[in-house]
């Protein structure tokens, strides 16, 4: 049963300018995003992660750097495209304003599953790329946690398949720069143990017992 913590990328100069970043080369984190992975080193503290799993871009890199050169921890890190970015094709690099007046927004909003972008793929196709990712992680040899850094469609579609969830519900879930969510995986089904989370100590989450495979009314929280 592993618990497998996904970590969005910290405030990056692109959602300071309110552009739909993509896979565009070159997005830095900004000031805000810098002093957010400079928390993580306490947030992630000396966890021994069986395989830290990163988004192939600049910005999910520069998130993790801080703690991984902090030091003490021994993970391995291996960088997987199937968690990148969604490929927004032309609409990466746009202003978010400008994209909210396209027909299309409407349809990433509603029914984000008919969603395929000009030039680019589609969600349900990043959902598909980013579900064979995770899967991945939770096969790695160990019986330690995982950890995951990505980006936040990625992520949120992650959670809305762990939940059950159609991905046409997937906008009803918010994940922040810099925020955790944490996902236990057994052999029967996933279960979410934290979303968007970005103030907690991480090791203090991962050192709680595991859930019982099975569960009737809520559980005793042991």
């Amino acid at each position: 049963m592993a618990r497998i913590v996904l970590l969005r990328h910290a405030h990056s100069v692109a959602n300071e300018k309110n552009l739909l970043a993509g896979r565009t080369a070159g997005i830095a984190l900004s000031k805000t995003g810098k002093a957010q992975a400079e928390d993580l080193i306490a947030r992630l503290g000396a966890t021994n992660f069986d395989e830290v799993a990163i988004s192939p871009l600049q910005r999910c890199r520069e998130t993790i750097d801080p703690w991984l050169a902090a030091g003490g921890v021994k993970s391995p890190v291996v960088v997987d495209d199937s968690v990148s970015e969604v490929d927004y094709g032309n609409w990466s690099g746009k202003t978010l304003s400008s994209l909210r007046r396209k027909s299309q927004w409407k349809v990433v909003q509603d029914f984000p599953s008919q969603m395929i972008f000009p030039e680019g793929e589609s969600l349900l196709e990043m959902q598909g790329r980013a579900l064979s990712g995770f899967y991945r992680l939770n096969a790695v040899k160990g019986k330690g946690p995982r950890l995951l850094v990505s980006h936040g469609d990625v992520i949120k579609a992650i959670v809305a398949s762990a939940l059950g969830m159609h991905l046409d519900e997937f906008q009803r879930i918010i994940i922040d720069p810099a925020s955790v969510s944490i996902i236990e995986y057994s052999s029967v089904r996933p279960r979410v143990l934290l979303v968007n989370d970005t103030r907690a100590v991480i090791t203090d989450l991962l050192q709680a017992p595991k859930r019982s495979k099975n569960l009737l009314g809520g559980g005793s929280g042991k």
